[in-house]
């Protein structure tokens, strides 16, 4: 028997297993699954009772449409192939499908839970449209039909907008590249709204709106972005990231634009609603004036003045009025003076003349000079006249006649019975 080298052996053992292996379909579950930087991807594929080693190469790998997991079934279409340095063998993927459904689905499902979680879809951080945009922005394929259809409507709704149109790729392998490129170059533009879409098609028609960089340039955007993609029933990841998802091209167009008939109808009831507001505004404001210029006349400087002066008209004939019922009075308590005048002069005088009579007659009854009889004097003490009775013994007292005066004093007294 011919002895073989390491190398010959696993040589020959490569071109028996590549020979009689060169195709075959496996179902496993993926495991130990390593991303190299390379762009090859390795990984397990295993049973309860086995496993096999598989290589995805880097061309291959980039068809993929959806990220290896651990724990998921999967088929693979490949080929046996030996690593000759170790000596081990393994599969050769040319393509992973996932098993049960599409690798579509699959990726699908993986990106929008990704996306979800990184909060792309959070409505908070969703942008309000403009209601009167001035300038928008159509990002869809410049031959289709759903172009034509966004142009129809705009034309009919609402002529005053400017419309620029971006023609990118919209299906196969570089339109997820071309869309995400237009809405980075047009969110720069200032643009009022951004429409991102296409007509109806497939999945496989529809997917570069699924992929990763086209969702990444709708959630960056500062632009408001509509997602127009497809029909009712077509839902994919850029509608979940955008501002608004319009169900269709055409719907997107109604979202974006006003009507111009209805804001013909709405300037209409605007004016109505205006004419009857200022008529109401205008009686108010009328109401108010008249009163206001009531008021003013009530409470003007003219008005008073005219006030204060019949207030001093008033008083004036009110003075005039008093003054002459007191002269009437004064006059008439003068006519019974002048009536009674002399009378009353008479009666004063003969009562002053009567006093003065009994004054003198006072006098003279009073006078020692008057009242002289022989033998008879005026008794006095300090100069008060008395009675001889008041006198008592050591007492001072004078007798005054009309011609002589003596003091005397009181020796003793004696009172008869």
């Amino acid at each position: 028997m011919q002895t073989l080298s390491v190398s010959s052996l696993n040589e020959q053992i490569k071109t028996l297993l590549e020979s009689s292996f060169s195709r075959v379909l496996v179902q496993g579950e993926l495991s130990r699954i390593t991303y190299h930087n390379s762009g090859h991807i390795y990984f397990t594929l295993k049973d309860k009772d086995s496993a096999i080693s598989c290589v995805l190469f880097r061309g291959n790998a980039s068809r993929l449409k959806f990220r290896l997991e651990e724990g998921l079934q999967v088929i693979l279409d490949g080929a046996i192939t030996l690593y000759k340095p170790r000596g081990s063998y393994q599969i050769n993927c040319f393509s992973v499908e996932p098993a049960g459904h599409g690798a579509l689905a699959l990726a699908y499902e993986q990106l929008k839970q990704k996306l979800s979680a990184q909060g792309y879809f959070n409505p908070e951080r969703k942008k309000l449209l403009p209601k009167f945009p001035k300038k928008i922005a159509l990002i869809t394929s410049a031959t289709g039909a759903a172009l034509q259809d966004m142009l129809r409507i705009a034309n009919t709704r609402y002529r005053a907008v400017e419309i620029d149109i971006y023609d990118v790729l919209v299906q196969g392998e570089s339109a997820a590249y071309s869309i995400a490129n237009a809405i980075k170059v047009s969110d720069t533009h200032n643009y009022d709204i951004i429409v991102v879409g296409r007509g109806g098609g497939s999945i496989e028609d529809l997917w570069a709106f699924n992929e990763e960089i086209v969702a990444d340039a709708i959630f960056h955007a500062t632009t408001p972005i509509v997602s127009a993609v497809g029909h009712e029933i077509d839902w994919v990841i850029s509608d979940y990231v955008a501002d608004i998802r319009a169900a269709t091209p055409s719907a997107a167009m109604q979202i974006c634009l006003p009507d111009t008939n209805e804001l013909y109808q709405t300037l209409d009831v605007l004016e109505t609603q205006f004419k009857q507001l200022l008529g109401q505004k205008m009686h108010t404001k009328n109401q108010e004036l008249i009163h206001l210029k009531n008021s003013f006349l009530q409470h003007s400087i003219e008005k008073k003045i005219t006030q204060k002066l019949e207030e001093v008209s008033y008083i004036k004939e009110k003075l005039s009025q008093s003054i002459s019922f007191k002269i009437q009075n004064f006059s008439r308590d003068l006519d019974i003076v002048m009536q009674r005048y002399p009378h009353t002069i008479n009666t004063i005088f003969s009562i002053a003349q009567n006093k003065i009579t009994s004054l003198q007659t006072n006098i003279e009854s009073n006078n020692p000079k008057f009242k002289y009889k022989s033998g008879f004097a005026q008794l006095s003490k300090d100069d008060r006249v008395i009675d001889l009775d008041a006198l008592h013994v050591e007492d001072v007292f004078e007798l005054q006649s009309d011609k002589i005066s003596v003091s005397a004093k009181v020796i003793e007294t004696t009172t008869f019975a």
